[in-house]
């Protein structure tokens, strides 16, 4: 089980990535001591979305289609409307969500984060929660959609909205310290 300081986490986003829900995270995670890498489909700088318009660049560490998963401990998906949406129909982007869940590392995916979860089929049987207007897709992808700030189901991490950051960057340090998972198959 490794410590937050020996961790390695990977964000993955591409443009349009919900501004604190990237960089409060990473700067969180850091701050820890863990190491911290964002992805973005092309390694490009990325550009956030912040109070309905276009935010702040941040520096990318490497491309999506670079990244492995034995490298890291847990996997970060930011939410934004944007983001998610555009990650969900990259293969590179699904490979990695479901290399981090068959691993049975920790996936926290936050707002509109756990679309990808949905389109991994990573949802039934399982409690989670996400941003409300996409608590249908959430329910019809199988899960138990609850209205909590948080909410971890055998290591996958789910939360709302920006406003439950901090309870989100906590629960992440708690998974991160308590190592691996085991994930039964989803509910035929």
């Amino acid at each position: 089980m490794p410590k937050v300081p020996d961790a390695r986490i990977l964000i993955m986003a591409t443009n349009g990535f919900e501004q604190s829900e990237l960089e409060k995270p990473r700067d969180g995670l850091r701050a820890a001591g863990a190491q911290v890498d964002v992805a973005s489909l092309d390694g490009s700088t990325i550009r956030g979305w912040q109070q309905g318009d276009w935010g702040r660049t941040i520096e990318v560490d490497k491309t999506i289609s670079d990244c492995n998963c034995a490298d890291y401990d847990a996997l970060v998906i930011p939410g934004g409307v944007i983001n998610p949406d555009k990650l969900r129909v990259d293969e590179d982007a699904m490979r990695i969500v479901r290399e981090f869940l068959s691993s049975g590392k920790i996936v926290a995916a936050v707002c509109h984060g756990p679309w990808l979860l949905v389109q991994a089929d990573a949802c039934r049987g399982r409690k989670m929660t996400s941003y409300k207007s996409i608590r249908k897709d959430v329910e019809n992808a199988g899960a138990n959609w609850v209205d909590q700030e948080v909410v971890t189901d055998r290591g996958i991490i789910t939360s709302r909205n920006p406003g439950d950051l901090d309870a989100f960057i906590q629960k992440i340090f708690d998974e991160v310290q308590e190592g691996k998972h085991q994930r039964r198959e989803a509910a035929e």
